[in-house]
Protein backbone atom coordinates (compact mmCIF):
# COMPACT_ATOMS: atom_id res chain seq x y z
CA UNK A 1 0.00 0.00 0.00
CA UNK A 2 1.20 3.60 -1.21
CA UNK A 3 0.32 6.38 0.76
CA UNK A 4 0.78 9.89 -0.64
CA UNK A 5 0.05 13.63 -0.53
CA UNK A 6 0.00 15.92 -3.59
CA UNK A 7 -0.30 19.52 -3.73
CA UNK A 8 -2.52 21.13 -5.60
CA UNK A 9 -2.58 25.01 -6.45
CA UNK A 10 -5.57 25.09 -3.80
CA UNK A 11 -4.50 22.44 -1.57
CA UNK A 12 -3.27 18.76 -1.59
CA UNK A 13 -4.84 15.36 -2.14
CA UNK A 14 -4.14 12.63 0.20
CA UNK A 15 -3.79 9.16 -2.28
CA UNK A 16 -3.94 5.81 -1.46
CA UNK A 17 -2.70 3.18 -4.46
CA UNK A 18 -3.16 6.05 -6.50
CA UNK A 19 -7.18 6.61 -6.04
CA UNK A 20 -7.83 10.17 -3.81
CA UNK A 21 -9.16 9.40 -0.44
CA UNK A 22 -9.40 12.65 1.02
CA UNK A 23 -8.96 16.54 -0.24
CA UNK A 24 -7.76 19.26 1.43
CA UNK A 25 -8.47 22.72 1.00
CA UNK A 26 -6.42 26.07 0.89
CA UNK A 27 -8.52 26.82 4.62
CA UNK A 28 -7.76 22.99 5.63
CA UNK A 29 -10.85 22.16 5.30
CA UNK A 30 -10.47 18.22 5.18
CA UNK A 31 -12.73 16.47 2.22
CA UNK A 32 -13.25 12.65 2.31
CA UNK A 33 -13.84 10.59 -1.48
CA UNK A 34 -16.85 8.67 -1.46
CA UNK A 35 -14.59 5.31 -1.47
CA UNK A 36 -13.68 6.13 1.88
CA UNK A 37 -17.61 6.40 2.96
CA UNK A 38 -19.34 3.70 0.74
CA UNK A 39 -23.28 4.17 0.41
CA UNK A 40 -24.89 1.79 3.06
CA UNK A 41 -27.91 0.40 1.54
CA UNK A 42 -30.87 1.75 3.10
CA UNK A 43 -34.85 2.16 1.69
CA UNK A 44 -37.45 3.70 3.02
CA UNK A 45 -41.14 3.19 0.95
CA UNK A 46 -44.25 3.81 1.44
CA UNK A 47 -48.41 3.38 0.37
CA UNK A 48 -50.88 5.97 0.44
CA UNK A 49 -53.66 4.52 -1.02
CA UNK A 50 -55.79 1.10 -0.36
CA UNK A 51 -55.57 -2.28 -0.30
CA UNK A 52 -57.47 -5.14 0.64
CA UNK A 53 -56.55 -8.36 2.52
CA UNK A 54 -59.21 -11.27 2.95
CA UNK A 55 -59.76 -12.65 5.88
CA UNK A 56 -57.66 -15.80 6.61
CA UNK A 57 -54.65 -15.14 4.28
CA UNK A 58 -51.47 -13.93 4.39
CA UNK A 59 -51.33 -11.08 1.89
CA UNK A 60 -48.14 -8.86 0.53
CA UNK A 61 -48.42 -5.52 1.91
CA UNK A 62 -47.81 -2.82 -1.49
CA UNK A 63 -45.15 -0.56 -0.71
CA UNK A 64 -44.92 1.02 -4.48
CA UNK A 65 -43.75 4.61 -3.69
CA UNK A 66 -40.26 5.19 -2.26
CA UNK A 67 -38.79 8.34 -0.25
CA UNK A 68 -35.15 6.75 -0.54
CA UNK A 69 -33.53 3.83 -1.97
CA UNK A 70 -29.84 4.54 -1.33
CA UNK A 71 -28.29 1.33 -3.48
CA UNK A 72 -31.20 0.65 -5.63
CA UNK A 73 -32.31 -2.37 -3.68
CA UNK A 74 -35.98 -1.93 -3.11
CA UNK A 75 -38.07 -2.99 -6.04
CA UNK A 76 -41.11 -0.59 -5.66
CA UNK A 77 -42.63 -1.86 -9.41
CA UNK A 78 -43.17 -5.69 -9.41
CA UNK A 79 -42.54 -7.77 -6.36
CA UNK A 80 -42.00 -4.71 -3.24
CA UNK A 81 -39.24 -6.34 -1.84
CA UNK A 82 -35.69 -5.25 -0.38
CA UNK A 83 -32.86 -7.36 -1.82
CA UNK A 84 -29.55 -5.92 -0.80
CA UNK A 85 -26.49 -6.30 -2.52
CA UNK A 86 -24.33 -6.12 1.04
CA UNK A 87 -24.24 -9.51 3.21
CA UNK A 88 -24.87 -8.25 6.41
CA UNK A 89 -27.78 -7.79 9.53
CA UNK A 90 -30.53 -5.30 8.85
CA UNK A 91 -32.54 -3.51 10.64
CA UNK A 92 -36.45 -3.27 9.00
CA UNK A 93 -38.99 -1.30 10.57
CA UNK A 94 -42.89 -1.08 9.12
CA UNK A 95 -45.84 0.84 10.04
CA UNK A 96 -49.87 -0.40 8.69
CA UNK A 97 -53.14 1.29 9.18
CA UNK A 98 -55.98 -0.73 8.59
CA UNK A 99 -59.70 -0.73 8.88
CA UNK A 100 -62.95 -2.30 7.99
CA UNK A 101 -63.34 -5.18 9.79
CA UNK A 102 -66.03 -5.46 13.65
CA UNK A 103 -63.53 -7.88 15.21
CA UNK A 104 -59.65 -9.20 14.08
CA UNK A 105 -56.73 -10.05 15.02
CA UNK A 106 -54.36 -8.85 12.70
CA UNK A 107 -50.32 -10.04 12.23
CA UNK A 108 -47.97 -8.24 10.76
CA UNK A 109 -44.93 -10.91 9.66
CA UNK A 110 -41.66 -9.60 8.18
CA UNK A 111 -40.93 -12.89 5.00
CA UNK A 112 -37.60 -13.46 4.31
CA UNK A 113 -37.15 -15.22 0.97
CA UNK A 114 -40.90 -16.11 0.50
CA UNK A 115 -41.53 -17.62 4.19
CA UNK A 116 -42.77 -16.12 7.38
CA UNK A 117 -40.05 -14.85 9.36
CA UNK A 118 -40.74 -12.61 12.38
CA UNK A 119 -44.01 -11.75 13.35
CA UNK A 120 -43.48 -8.23 14.08
CA UNK A 121 -46.87 -7.89 15.85
CA UNK A 122 -50.25 -8.93 16.85
CA UNK A 123 -53.18 -7.10 17.78
CA UNK A 124 -57.04 -7.47 18.49
CA UNK A 125 -58.95 -4.49 17.33
CA UNK A 126 -62.34 -3.64 16.42
CA UNK A 127 -62.79 -0.78 14.37
CA UNK A 128 -59.64 0.60 12.98
CA UNK A 129 -55.81 0.53 14.41
CA UNK A 130 -52.38 1.11 13.18
CA UNK A 131 -49.80 -1.44 14.12
CA UNK A 132 -46.09 -1.40 13.62
CA UNK A 133 -43.54 -3.49 13.95
CA UNK A 134 -39.24 -4.01 13.82
CA UNK A 135 -37.04 -7.33 13.30
CA UNK A 136 -33.39 -7.61 12.77
CA UNK A 137 -32.52 -9.59 9.67
CA UNK A 138 -29.46 -10.98 8.71
CA UNK A 139 -29.25 -11.25 4.27
CA UNK A 140 -26.42 -12.96 2.15
CA UNK A 141 -26.25 -9.88 -0.03
CA UNK A 142 -26.80 -12.10 -3.12
CA UNK A 143 -30.21 -14.03 -3.26
CA UNK A 144 -32.17 -12.66 0.72
CA UNK A 145 -34.99 -10.29 0.38
CA UNK A 146 -37.44 -9.01 2.80
CA UNK A 147 -40.98 -8.37 2.23
CA UNK A 148 -43.71 -7.56 4.66
CA UNK A 149 -47.41 -9.51 5.01
CA UNK A 150 -50.05 -8.68 6.76
CA UNK A 151 -52.81 -11.77 8.44
CA UNK A 152 -56.61 -10.64 9.76
CA UNK A 153 -57.95 -13.77 11.24
CA UNK A 154 -61.28 -13.37 11.19
CA UNK A 155 -62.68 -10.92 8.66
CA UNK A 156 -61.41 -8.92 5.88
CA UNK A 157 -59.61 -5.64 6.48
CA UNK A 158 -58.40 -2.80 3.93
CA UNK A 159 -55.03 -1.39 4.20
CA UNK A 160 -54.14 2.76 3.45
CA UNK A 161 -54.30 6.05 4.36
CA UNK A 162 -54.39 9.14 2.89
CA UNK A 163 -50.69 10.16 4.51
CA UNK A 164 -47.95 8.26 3.74
CA UNK A 165 -46.66 8.46 7.40
CA UNK A 166 -49.56 5.40 7.82
CA UNK A 167 -48.15 3.00 5.54
CA UNK A 168 -44.22 2.94 5.41
CA UNK A 169 -41.39 0.10 5.28
CA UNK A 170 -38.00 1.21 5.69
CA UNK A 171 -34.61 -0.84 6.49
CA UNK A 172 -30.83 -0.27 6.66
CA UNK A 173 -27.77 -2.22 7.54
CA UNK A 174 -26.47 -2.29 10.30
CA UNK A 175 -23.48 -4.32 10.74
CA UNK A 176 -21.67 -6.99 8.47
Amino acid sequence: MTISIKPTASGSTIEQDGSTILTVDGSGNITPSNSMYPKVPAFSAYNNGTQSVSASTDTKVVFDHENFDTNSNYDNATNYRFTPTVAGYYQFNTNVYHAGAAYAYINLKFYKNGSAFIEANRISYTGQAEINGSGLIYLNGSTDYVEVYVRSQGSAITLGASDKQFMNFSGYLVSV
